[in-house]
């Protein structure tokens, strides 16, 4: 079937175009019962052009102001007006016309909290770069004066409230959420509903005027009853699907940053911020309102997601603006908030693009195209049907002379053929198909958020079950992200760590080594109100800080002694962290961190013991590298510490370094992480290690977690870099371990094979610069604990615990979802088959089909939204994990599939056809009733096949259907209410859908032919299925079938 449907379906996970997008939608045509439904989360393409536009005029204003701004700062540069500025008058105060200005309109409760500036103003000051304003103003001292704020204590927790009140919340303006009416207004929305719903009105008024009240009214209101059950159930069902979503959508909104308040630095989630917090801002971090640069080192702002433009800005006290949505590439600051929410422009761009919609995942845009064919086909059939009936009802007319003679009870009979014809394509059209994978993606994001996987993005969960490798990170991901030090290589000698060991350094080492310590860091010391010590910073900082405080050390006397001049951040190009200080005594002094091997190379001396500079000679320096490949393969991460006592105050130099120590931290391998690995190897997902560590340290983890094995590779970065694309792909087959790798190695590495090897690739990331590896991937996933905002926002899936055993969790719940949408295709498929060809057959030999309008609504019911909400949400079970992922290119609706398909159809229509043209004498039913009695049996051994046959489906290859059945209560929940309902529908509203009472034995005898469609399904799956390849797996990724007693 799938050679069948239109190229303008077949649309890659990533990078699709919007008319491509355009060109599949046009390609459904009209054949789509309820539009509303059918796109309810499909992307809004007029809402994303909207946002385009508002972009364009947004980077137009930007630029403008930038013009501007640039011009102004020029102008009053050289005028030497910074010197005369706020004012030029000597009492210092701020210009009348502008403190008029700024003061215009501003609320009494504003001025009574202590706050000079109006709101809007103080907006349009960071907005348009308003840099003449800021500087009357008396720059961001005089501005955090007019907001009643301390640049060094921030916000008060009490003053929070006011401020929201009057500044407003950081929050954008969204949608309202639907309420559950609305659900069932959009399911009214059924064309084909409708339709029925006119006739049923119809054939009310035709019931009552010729037989009068209440018969007449019987088979009307039996329609509509019939659609307000299907209407009902399937409002139900999509208002716990869009709460499912929206409580997935506020776990993709928790951020949080840095702010200083009360005097003590926190963290607050970004919608809790006000105008007049301190923000602390480091690479990677998104920056969360508008605001003024208040000091910082070397931070350079990415404002490309506004202003389109890729060149970094320089943010410092001359060009101090920070928009919002902007994010960090480098450095480090503190910026002071001044405007939130709505009033910012990235709050009125996100208003736009929340509205914009998600893309459609593959699977429920080729679905489209499998609905759209069957669709046809349904329509084709419904329209032979309806012809059929009209036609041989003319000719029987004909035949008894009867062609003029009219009555309302022919007009009746015409109506109940085309609410039949009608019926049919309501069941043929299956609307749940694309549903049935938003549903079923739905339910496993679920599971995963509570599973610590945040899904951002629907295709991802999807994807994710055709992995064919995962690229992890080593650090938070395989190991703990605990770090301690655990050993030190200073004067000569490796020592274990232990709380005496400050005693066994020199004063004079012990000094330098904590300067070294306590200056070159990115992290901070902080005391709660309660007094206790805590740190705020990466792990391996927080593990050198606190090595510095068992030595003694004091993070904020050695703070007040050196006065920091230049900061150079570590980031992972780098792979060093440099900064250059003042010490007491007025001596300049450089300090450096990093990479061991890096640094040691930077390095042309060190300390003895007694804390003199010593020339480090390359046998020394032999020895030195001999310690840290000792330390690395102890699965200890390395990094050195030097210094440098320089008079150039301006630049921080890259040689002549005095080595101070080597220091050994221990990460331990995260507990699972061996057997999580073990799972991928048997399910066909290699695992490759990409890490910024040394390579033996690498390697030491990797053979730990079961990664690197005899005879795989382990290669360095700067090695795999300088590899052609041809020798890379011979290498990418081998390589396990990629040590002292930069980002670009990383994006390289995934490029390659997902381009040249076509493997389906999921890739971790943290750092800023994984953001383009992250984007490349088929699936990327950031972490949530040591992920900065630059890589969530470019992931699609959130690690919420940074452990590899949830991101095997992923891809078990990704295989999950494609096979249960195979089950609910190869259901709903046997069901369409057989009503269609049930009615359409009977309509052509008989006249009359046996299934009317009421009973084949509730049989739509039943294979749609019912059939959909038991098999797409059957949780993952351990065997999904032992048989390879599904390739790229392979079909959806597998050759096993039809096999199923096809048995059970020819199985149903067999029994249901001979009931229908001999079903009298083999039932022995006779008297008036006899029709009605085997109509009844029919259409409730049609049901009770569809019972068994959703049963078959739970397993499309193996014979044993019943495991984990009952513990999944809504499967079981499913099945039970279908069975009850039956036996109201059949014994109880009789008058409504056209059944009559059973006797037990009939009972009994349409409960025993659906059942054996049990053994007939047994027999199927012992049927081989030609393979296109002679391996051991079919092209759908299962395994081949088991023989012999191993069959069960």
């Amino acid at each position: 079937m799938e050679s069948y449907i239109p190229p303008e379906f077949d649309l890659p996970q990533k990078g699709r175009s919007d008319e491509a997008v355009k060109r599949w939608r046009e390609a459904v045509g009209k054949l789509v019962k309820n539009r509303r439904r059918r796109f309810r989360y499909a992307a809004v393409l007029e809402k994303r052009n909207e946002a385009k536009e508002q972009m364009r005029k947004l980077r137009e204003n930007i630029r403008v102001c930038f013009v501007a701004y640039t011009a102004a700062l020029r102008f009053i540069d050289v005028g030497g007006q910074f010197k005369k500025l706020p004012s030029e008058d000597s009492s210092g105060a701020v210009e009348e016309d502008t403190e008029a200005n700024i003061l215009n309109g501003l609320q009494e409760e504003a001025k009574l909290a202590g706050f000079q500036i109006h709101p809007d103003k103080l907006a349009s000051i960071v907005s348009s770069y308003d840099i003449k304003t800021l500087r009357k103003l008396k720059g961001v001292e005089g501005l955090s004066d007019r907001l009643n704020v301390s640049l060094d204590e921030g916000v008060k927790s009490s003053d929070v409230p006011t401020r929201q009140n009057i500044f407003g919340p950081n929050k954008y303006t969204e949608k309202p959420s639907k309420s559950f009416w609305m659900f069932v207004w959009e399911a009214l929305h059924d064309l084909t509903l409708i339709i029925l719903i006119v006739c049923a009105v119809v054939s009310i008024a035709v019931g009552l005027a010729t037989e009068g009240w209440p018969k007449g009214m019987y088979d009307g209101v039996g329609i509509i009853l019939s659609i307000f059950l299907v209407v009902m159930v399937t409002a139900v069902s999509d208002y716990k699907q869009s709460l499912q979503f929206k409580e997935l959508d506020k776990e993709k909104k928790k951020i949080f940053i840095q702010v200083i308040r009360d005097g003590i630095r926190q963290k607050v989630s970004i919608y809790d911020l006000v105008v007049g917090d301190i923000v602390h801002l480091s690479i990677g971090d998104q920056v969360p309102a508008d605001g003024i640069f208040i000091s910082g080192y070397n931070l350079l702002i990415d404002q490309s997601s506004l202003t389109g433009e890729s060149v970094p800005i320089d943010i410092h006290e001359k060009r101090p603006f920070l928009l919002s949505g902007t994010k960090v590439q480098d450095g480090s600051g503190k910026m002071l908030v001044t405007t939130v929410g709505m009033r910012t422009e990235w709050g009125k761009l996100m208003e736009t693009l929340s509205e914009g919609g998600e893309d459609e995942t593959p699977l429920q845009v080729k679905l489209n195209g499998v609905a759209t064919i069957i669709g046809k086909i349904g329509l084709l059939f419904a329209v032979l049907t309806f012809l059929v009936l009209t036609t041989r009802f003319l000719v029987e007319k004909g035949v008894n002379h009867e062609f003029t003679k009219w009555s309302s009870s022919d007009a009746l009979k015409l109506l109940n053929y085309f609410a039949t014809a009608v019926t049919i394509i309501v069941v043929a059209v299956p609307e749940g198909l694309p549903l049935a994978v938003t549903l079923s993606l739905a339910f496993a994001m679920k599971k995963l958020m509570n599973d610590k996987a945040l899904v951002r993005h629907l295709s991802a969960c999807e994807t994710m079950g055709s992995a064919t490798t995962i690229c992890t990170d080593k650090t938070g991901t395989l190991t703990t992200n605990h770090m301690v030090v655990s050993k030190i290589w200073i004067s000569g000698k490796a020592k274990d760590v232990n709380p005496t060991l400050g005693a066994d350094i020199s004063e004079c080492v012990l000094n330098i080594l904590l300067q070294a310590i306590f200056n070159n860091t990115g992290s901070e010391v902080v005391k709660s109100k309660d007094g206790k010590r805590s740190i705020l910073g990466t792990p391996t900082e927080t593990a050198i800080l606190e090595y510095g405080l068992l030595l003694g050390g004091d993070f904020d006397e050695q703070r007040r002694m050196c006065k920091i001049l230049k900061v150079e951040p570590f980031n992972s190009e780098k792979k060093r962290m440099s900064v250059l200080v003042t010490l007491p005594g007025g001596k300049t002094r450089a300090f450096c961190k990093g990479a061991s091997e890096i640094i040691l190379k930077m390095c042309n001396s060190g300390i003895n013991a007694d804390g003199e500079d010593v020339s480090l000679s390359a046998e020394q320096a032999k020895n030195v590298l001999d310690v840290i490949n000792g330390f690395a393969c102890e699965a200890l991460r390395t990094l050195c510490l030097a210094y440098k006592d320089i008079d150039d105050v301006n630049n921080i130099p890259d040689c002549g370094y005095t080595l101070i120590a080597v220091v050994g931290i221990k990460d331990p391998v995260r507990p699972g992480v061996k057997e999580a690995v073990k799972t991928c190897l048997a399910a066909g997902i290699t695992v490759r290690m990409i890490t910024g560590d040394n390579i033996n340290t690498a390697k030491a983890i990797a053979k730990e977690c079961g990664i690197l094995g005899d005879g795989d590779l382990a290669i360095e970065g700067p090695d795999f870099r300088h590899k052609t694309p041809q020798e890379m792909c011979q290498l990418i087959p081998k390589l396990k371990v990629m040590a002292r790798s930069s980002p670009t190695d990383k994006h390289v590495l995934v490029k390659t094979a997902r381009t040249m090897l076509k493997e389906v690739v999921a890739v971790t990331g943290d750092g800023t610069n994984d953001a383009p590896a992250l984007h490349e991937a088929d699936i990327g996933f950031a972490m949530g604990i040591s992920g900065t905002e630059v890589a969530k926002e470019s992931a699609d899936v959130i690690v919420l615990d940074d452990n590899f055993a949830t991101i095997v969790n992923v891809a078990k719940w990704g295989r999950s979802v494609y096979i249960n949408i195979q089950k609910f295709v190869q259901f709903q498929l046997t069901v369409n088959i057989v009503a269609l060809m049930i009615n359409f057959i009977s309509a052509c030999v008989s006249g009359s089909a046996p299934l009317t309008a009421v009973q084949l609504l509730w049989v739509n019911l039943i294979m749609d939204t019912l059939g959909a909400l038991a098999l797409a949400t059957e949780p993952p079970h351990e065997g999904l994990m032992q048989r390879p992922p599904v390739g790229r290119t392979e079909s959806f609706i597998t050759r096993t599939m039809w096999r199923n398909i096809i048995g059970q159809s020819i199985y149903q229509l067999a029994i249901l056809l001979v009931l229908n043209f001999v079903g009298k004498q083999i039932l022995g039913v006779k008297g008036s009733d006899g029709t009605e009695v085997v109509n009844t049996f029919i259409f409730n051994t049609f049901v009770f096949c569809q019972v068994f046959n959703e049963i078959n489906s739970r397993d499309i290859e193996k014979i044993n259907i019943f495991r984990g059945m009952f513990g999944n209560w809504i499967f079981s929940g499913i099945i039970a209410a279908t069975v009850v309902f039956q036996v109201i529908i059949v014994e109880f509203l009789g008058t409504f859908a056209s059944t009559v009472p059973l006797s037990w034995q009939l009972w009994l005898a349409s409960v025993l032919l659906g059942a054996v469609g049990m053994p007939i399904a047994v027999v199927l799956k012992c049927i081989p299925v030609d393979r296109k390849t002679t391996t051991t797996t079919q092209h759908d990724g299962y395994n081949l079938l088991p023989s012999g007693p191993d069959l069960a």
